[in-house]
Parts: C-alpha cells; sequence; structure tokens
C-alpha cells in the first residue's frame, strides 16, 4: 500500500479522469511565456500511446545516485519553489531554483531563505551577476561540476566571491593562472586585487617583471584601474626600458580619456596620470629616447623637459620630480647541464646544421636565452638563430651575432622578449651557429639539473642533425627568469 501511495509510475485505471490526474500531478510545471527559459531542463512525460510511458516517468529510478538525480533538479521549473531574475535591466535571465539545495551549498543563501531575517520571495534580483556567471555557480551546488570558459571566468568569480562558495572561487583562480601570459596579465592583476586573490597577484607579477613590455604593450594595460597603473609604474622589478613604460602609460591615459569623456589633449592625458606621472623613472631612459620620445610628447612642461636635459648634460644636475634611479629588473639565473667541457681538432663543427635539446620544468619559468659555447681556436664571431618549440609550435626566436674570446666560457645569446614556459611539458631548444667551425662542447650531461626552486630535466631531440643530446654537444646553458 506504502508502495503505491508514493510510486510516480502511473498505474493502470479504466477511470480517464483519475488517470489525468494522476498525469497532471507528476507532470512538470509549464514554462512562464514571459520568460526566456530555453535552457531550462524539463524531465520527460510518458507519451500516451507509449507502452513503456510508466517506466519513463520514473526519473527517480532511471538516475540511482543522489547526484545524478540532484543534477537534473539544476535550472529546473519541477519543484521550484524560488526563481532569480539576473543581469541588468534589458538583459534579465530567469532561473528557477530550490531553496534547500542552494541553502546547503552556501552560507549566504542559507541566510537569506532560513536565517532569522528570512523573507518570503518568489522572485529574487540579482542585477549585479551575469546570467552565465549565475548559471555556473548554480551548477556546481547541484552537481559538484564546475565548467569555466574564458569569456565567463572573472564574473563566476564575482558571483562565487558574493555567495561565498570558495570550490568555485578556487577553480576560477586556478582556471587563470593556467590561462596567465603576457597580454592578460596586467587585467587579471587589476582583478585578483580586486577579489583580494592573494596567490593569483603574485602570479601575475612574475609574468608582469619577467615579460613587462610585453604586458605594458598590451590591449588589456590600458583597460586597468588608477591604482593598478601606480602600482605597476612604481614596480622596482618590472624588466623593461623606461621609453616602453612611458609609452605604455600614455597609452593608459587616451584610453582613460575616452573613459571619462575627454578629448584625447595632451593636457587632458596629464590631468588623468596625476602623481602616477612621476612614477615614470624618465631621467633613466636612453638620451635618444628622451629626445625622440617623452621630450616631443607634449605632456611634461617645458620646465620639465629643460630641467631632465640638463640633468642628462650639466655637471651640477637639477632636483627632479622623477625617480632617477633605475629599475632594478629581474636577475637571470642558469641552468647549467654539463659538468665539464673539452675540444678536440675534429670537433665540434657547424656548417649550418641544427644544435637541439628538449627540457621541461617543474614550475613556470621565462628563458630569456641560451649560454653557448664559443671558439676553441682564440677570438671568433658567431651568428646565432636561436629557437624555441612546444610541440612543433614556434614560441620565440632571435638571429644575432655574439663574440667569444677564446675561452672555455659561456656567451649569452638572448630572444628579443623571454618566452614563458609551463611546467609538465616538454619544451625544444635550437640554435644555427655560424662561425669558426672549431668550438668547445660539452660532456658529462646531466639528464636533471636543480636551479634554485626549479627542477629542469632534459632528454634529446629529433631535430638535433649535429651531435648535440643530453651527455654533449652545444647549448650548455639556458638563462632564464623564475
Amino acid at each position: 500500500m506504502a508502495a503505491e501511495l508514493f510510486s510516480t509510475s502511473l498505474p493502470q485505471s479504466d477511470d480517464e479522469e483519475v488517470l489525468e490526474g494522476k498525469k497532471s500531478f507528476i507532470q512538470l510545471s509549464g514554462p512562464d511565456p514571459s520568460a526566456d527559459r530555453s535552457n531550462q531542463h524539463h524531465l520527460g512525460q510518458p507519451g500516451d500511446d507509449d507502452d513503456d510511458s510508466e517506466e519513463r516517468c520514473s526519473w527517480q529510478a532511471a538516475h540511482p545516485t543522489l547526484r545524478e538525480r540532484n543534477a537534473l533538479m539544476f535550472n529546473n521549473e519541477h519543484m521550484a519553489d524560488v526563481h532569480f531574475i539576473v543581469g541588468p535591466q534589458g538583459e534579465t535571465q530567469t532561473v528557477p531554483a530550490h531553496k534547500y539545495v542552494l541553502a546547503v551549498g552556501s552560507s549566504v543563501f542559507g541566510a537569506m531563505f532560513y536565517g532569522d531575517l528570512a523573507e518570503e520571495q518568489s522572485e529574487i534580483h540579482i542585477p549585479d551577476v551575469e546570467p552565465a556567471a549565475f548559471l555556473t555557480l548554480l551548477k556546481y551546488m547541484y552537481s559538484d561540476e564546475v565548467e569555466l570558459e574564458e569569456d565567463n571566468v572573472l564574473t563566476t568569480l564575482y558571483a562565487a566571491k558574493k555567495y561565498i562558495v570558495p570550490a568555485v572561487a578556487k577553480a576560477c583562480v586556478s582556471f587563470l593562472e593556467t590561462s596567465l601570459e603576457a597580454k592578460n596579465a596586467c587585467v587579471l592583476l587589476s582583478q585578483s586585487r580586486l577579489f583580494e586573490e592573494a596567490e593569483l597577484t603574485q602570479r601575475c607579477w612574475e609574468v608582469i617583471d619577467a615579460q613587462a613590455e610585453l604586458a605594458l604593450r598590451s590591449e588589456g594595460f590600458c583597460d586597468i584601474d588608477a591604482q593598478t597603473l601606480e602600482s605597476i609604474l612604481q614596480r622596482e622589478t618590472l624588466n623593461a626600458k623606461e621609453i616602453v613604460v612611458f609609452e605604455a602609460a600614455l597609452s593608459w591615459a587616451e584610453a582613460e580619456c575616452q573613459r571619462q569623456e575627454l578629448t584625447t589633449s595632451t593636457d587632458n592625458k596629464r590631468k588623468v596620470l596625476g602623481k602616477a606621472m612621476f612614477l615614470i623613472r624618465i631621467p633613466t631612459m636612453a638620451l635618444d629616447d628622451f629626445a625622440n620620445g617623452a621630450a616631443q610628447s607634449g605632456v611634461l612642461t617645458l620646465n620639465e623637459t629643460n630641467d631632465i636635459f640638463l640633468w642628462y648634460t650639466a655637471a651640477k644636475k637639477p632636483e627632479l620630480q622623477f625617480a632617477s634611479q633605475p629599475r632594478k629588473g629581474l636577475t637571470p639565473q642558469r641552468c647549467h647541464r654539463f659538468q665539464s667541457c673539452a675540444y678536440r681538432s675534429n670537433q665540434w663543427r657547424y656548417r649550418g646544421r641544427c644544435d637541439s635539446i628538449q627540457f621541461a620544468v617543474d614550475k613556470r619559468v621565462f628563458i630569456a636565452g641560451f649560454g653557448l659555447y664559443g671558439s676553441s681556436c682564440g677570438s671568433a664571431e658567431y651568428s646565432a638563430k636561436i629557437e624555441l618549440k612546444r610541440q612543433g609550435i614556434l614560441l620565440g626566436q632571435n638571429l644575432s651575432k655574439y663574440f667569444s674570446d677564446g675561452s672555455s666560457n659561456t656567451f649569452p645569446v638572448w630572444f628579443e622578449y623571454p618566452v614563458q614556459i609551463e611546467p609538465d611539458t616538454f619544451y625544444t631548444a635550437s640554435v644555427v651557429l655560424d662561425g669558426n667551425e672549431l668550438s668547445y662542447f660539452g660532456q658529462e650531461g646531466m639528464t636533471e639539473v636543480q636551479c634554485g626552486k626549479v627542477t629542469f630535466q632534459f632528454q634529446c631531440s629529433s631535430d638535433s642533425t649535429n651531435g648535440t643530446g643530453v651527455q654533449g654537444g652545444q647549448i650548455p646553458e639556458l638563462i632564464f627568469y623564475a
């Protein structure tokens, strides 16, 4: 008898009215025609002419675990006892939900629905959260699943912080750290400061410091707030030429004028920069950079321009409001993979062949260049084409020259910009040298090298056509920032 009372299957009945009544009891509520609910879930209904209708309408039996059944109720009108009107006016979406599920997933919802000051509301308006972010948050509460995308992760982080759902916030931060690179580092720095995510803030600084010129020239730099701008401009470890810092500040000022609906005149640029202007270390620029750039930009007063020129040239230097000490930047580290080096009369020869090695690290680093061996027959100049690849995709390259003095020392060759290296993935470092055919070469190579807090692993590369491998050859050093 009890089983019959609580069954959701439809028993056969000769009484059509009773049958229809039972069907309507298990049928889900229809959508509000005035609301956009195209993404809502609706549990299946039995077909009038289907012999298996009784089994199919028992959706509880078809999903044996609590998690599966809860997941079915996500964004579902069935038994919904609250509706959220989410998004700004004119772009709202109605989301059905179940108070109990939300209350056990968030202390904010718990207080809202069951606290001492709880109000009986059938509709709750949330204008400051985007619908996609709110649905991502609710999906986690119903199913323990977090589905993030690049275009909704920041708004989801905001929603997770607002409703105190730390697991979703942590997933958002992890997603952002994984996708962090120079082009979005400044924007993420601004957001991480807003959300008080100290670990993400530190990761952003690591990228901005090491790849400062790329970060400062990114479109995202112009979107940061004034406080974040000041924190970047006063950064001591910023690895960039000061003229690049100056040009980035002017680009930000132009964007800020547009945000404030001001004409982009030089006076307005100087006005919106405010005290941030004096965080740019203009006197540390190369004289040519100052004369051809900052001095002709129009944002400096005539007195400031004259005083800075005097600071460059006069024995008695004037007092300046601008800092005159160069930034310290970052100190490059070197991973040396050979225990000794040697030379012989019949090797190491080049003739346009490629020396290559593969490596992996256990934490994010930035490869700034390679240390290479030089001539074993006295001083000589080499032309070097260096490359970094990941799974065949070129990440960085440069063509430059270096002079070797005939010693067994290594000589640095730099990329134009440091290349970001992610952990636990093998990268290929390659060089093609043109110069004196006889040079020093490394031997007694190591498969694993510990450099400070970073562990490097090495393996042979199929791109190497000149004999370089783990045990010996060229590319004795990887120069990096960590």
